[in-house]
C-alpha cells in the first residue's frame, strides 16, 4: 500500500532526493507513521532510518535546506540530528543489537531495514514509509502493526520476553502507551512483563520517571497504575502506594480500600487541571495512610497524622526516584500536609478564623488544595456526594469572602520589625518575634483588621505586657 499523503511536507522528498543522491534507502519510521494510522497531531520529531549512513545523509539533507542548519553528530550513537523551522530530524542508520544481561545499552552493528524493525519496542512503532522516488510513500509493515492499530492492541516484533528482557524500559512504554491509546496490552506480552518485573531495577531513576510522567498526564491515569499494579512493576518503583491495597476487618468494621480510591482521586483531579505536580499531590494524598493505620474498639480504624508523615514520605520518594527537590516537591508536600483541611472545616460550621488560617497557610496554594480536595469525593452516595459539594461550595464563598476583607492570602504584617525596633527602641531580640506572633494571631482569629493602627495599638500593649518601654 502506498500513503503519500502521510508525506505531504517538502521536507520528505528533499530527504529522498539525498538519499538517491547518495544511493541509500530511506525511510522515515516510528512515531510520526504511527501517529498518521492513529489519526493523530503527529509529532514535531521525526526518526528517519538509512540502509548505509545516518550520519551522512543527515549532512547531505542540512546542505539542502534554506540557512544551512547545523548537524548535531552522536558518533557513539551513529545518529545526527538536525533542527529545522520547528521539526526535529533524527537520522541513524539501520541497525541490529544485542544485549548484554546487565545493560539496556545494545552493542550495535549494521542491519536491513528489517533487521532495525525488528529491534522495535513495538508493531505499531515499527511501521515505516519509503523516501526513495521511485517507492515513495510504500509502507513496509512485516510484523502487522497496522492490524494492531484496527485491533487496539499492543504487541512486540520479537518474542516479547526477548523484547523486555533486552531492555526493560519497554515494559514502562508498554503501560505508558496503553494509557495514552486506549489499547489493550497482548496478553503474551503482559505476562512476559510480569515475568520480567525484577528487571525494572537496572533502569535508570530518571527514565522511569520520565514515563511515570506521561502516564500521569494522561486523561486516565488510573488504567496505566493498574497495569503497573497487575504486573508487579509498582511495587518495586512505589511499593508506599501499593501498600495502601486492601480492605481490614476487626469486629465488623472494615476501611476503604485506599490503593482504589487514590487512583479514584488522581483521575477525579484530571478533570480540572493538567498540572503535573498537583496531579502527583493526589496521588501521594493518602500516601501516610498506611504506616497510621490503627484500630481501637471504641472509634474503629484511624489514620492520625497521616497527612503529616505523608508529607514526610512524599520527600523520601521524590528524593528515591531523583525526582526534582525543588519548589515542585515542597508544594506536593504542601498539598499532602494540608489535603484534610478544607474536608474538616466542610463538615463542621466555617468559622472566619479557621478560613483564614486555611488561607495564610496554603497562601497561592489554596485554589489548588480546594481542587485536590474536591477530587478526593469518591463516595458512590449520591446524598452524600451532593452534600459534600455544597460544602465545598460553601467553603469556597468563605474563603473569597475573607480575602476580600482580610488580605491574608499573601499575608504582610501591617508592622515590620524595624518600626517595633524604633517604637521601643529596641536591638533586634525575641521581643520583636514574641510582638509580630501575637499581632499575626490576633489578625488571623479576627481580634484586630489587618490594618496599620489597630496593629500599633496591639504592638503597644503587648509591649507594656513584655515590660518594654516606647521612646
Amino acid at each position: 500500500m502506498n500513503y503519500k499523503e502521510a508525506l505531504t511536507a517538502d521536507i520528505f522528498e528533499l530527504i529522498g532526493q539525498s538519499a538517491d543522491e547518495l544511493g541509500l534507502e530511506a525511510y522515515v519510521i516510528g512515531g510520526y507513521v504511527r501517529d498518521f494510522f492513529l489519526q493523530r497531531e503527529t509529532p514535531k520529531d521525526i526518526d528517519v532510518v538509512a540502509v548505509g549512513s545516518g550520519i551522512a545523509l543527515a549532512e547531505k539533507v542540512a546542505s539542502k535546506l534554506k540557512g544551512k542548519p547545523k548537524v548535531s553528530v552522536f558518533k557513539n550513537f551513529g545518529t545526527a540530528m538536525v533542527k529545522q523551522e520547528g521539526v526535529q530530524l533524527e537520522f541513524v542508520g539501520a541497525r541490529k543489537e544485542s544485549y548484554n544481561r546487565d545493560s539496556r545499552k545494545p552493542v550495535v552493528e549494521n542491519g536491513t531495514l528489517k533487521e532495525d524493525q525488528m529491534r522495535r519496542d513495538f508493531t505499531i512503532n515499527a511501521l515505516a514509509l519509503s523516501l526513495n522516488k521511485t517507492t515513495f510513500g510504500d509502507l513496509l509493515d512485516p510484523f502487522e502493526g497496522i492490524k494492531d492499530i484496527e485491533r487496539e492492541v499492543l504487541r512486540t516484533p520479537l518474542d516479547p520476553d526477548t523484547t523486555y528482557s533486552d531492555d526493560p524500559l519497554r515494559m514502562m512504554r508498554a503501560v505508558r502507551f496503553a494509557t495514552q491509546l486506549g489499547f489493550a496490552i497482548a496478553l503474551p506480552s503482559l505476562q512476559a512483563i510480569t515475568d520480567n518485573k525484577e528487571r525494572i531495577n537496572i533502569i535508570s531513576k530518571e527514565r522511569i520517571v520520565d514515563e511515570l510522567n506521561k502516564i500521569m498526564l494522561t486523561q486516565k491515569p488510573s488504567v496505566g497504575f493498574a497495569l503497573l499494579h497487575k504486573t508487579g512493576l509498582l511495587d518495586s518503583i512505589l511499593p508506599e502506594l501499593t501498600a495502601l491495597q486492601g480492605i481490614e476487618e476487626i469486629e465488623g468494621q472494615r476501611h476503604k480500600d485506599n490503593f482504589w480510591h487514590t487512583l479514584e482521586v488522581v483521575d477525579n483531579i484530571c478533570e480540572s487541571t493538567d498540572d503535573l505536580w498537583l496531579r502527583w499531590a493526589a496521588l501521594l494524598h493518602d500516601i501516610g495512610k498506611a504506616p497510621t493505620k490503627k484500630f481501637h474498639k471504641k472509634i474503629g480504624w484511624t489514620f492520625h497524622g497521616h497527612e503529616f508523615v505523608g508529607s514526610k514520605m512524599a520527600y523520601r520518594i521524590f528524593k528515591r526516584l531523583h525526582m526534582p527537590l525543588n519548589d515542585k516537591m515542597k508544594f506536593v508536600q504542601k498539598m499532602v500536609l494540608m489535603s484534610s483541611r478544607p474536608i474538616i472545616l466542610s463538615e463542621d460550621y466555617v468559622s472566619d478564623s479557621a478560613v483564614r488560617r486555611l488561607v495564610f497557610d496554603a497562601g497561592e496554594h489554596v485554589e489548588d488544595l480546594m481542587t485536590l480536595c474536591e477530587a478526593d469525593i469518591t463516595t458512590k452516595n449520591s446524598k452524600k456526594q451532593r452534600k459534600y459539594k455544597n460544602n465545598f461550595k460553601i467553603v469556597r464563598e468563605k474563603i473569597i469572602e475573607v480575602e476580600e476583607r482580610d488580605r491574608v492570602r499573601d499575608f504582610q504584617p501591617p508592622l515590620s520589625g524595624e518600626e517595633i525596633m524604633f517604637a521601643f527602641d529596641l536591638k533586634p531580640s525575641k521581643e520583636i518575634g514574641i510582638i509580630k506572633e501575637y499581632i499575626k494571631e490576633a489578625i488571623l482569629e479576627g481580634k484586630i483588621p489587618n490594618e496599620f493602627d489597630a496593629a500599633k495599638a496591639l504592638m503597644l500593649k503587648k509591649g507594656t505586657e513584655l515590660g518594654l518601654k516606647t521612646k
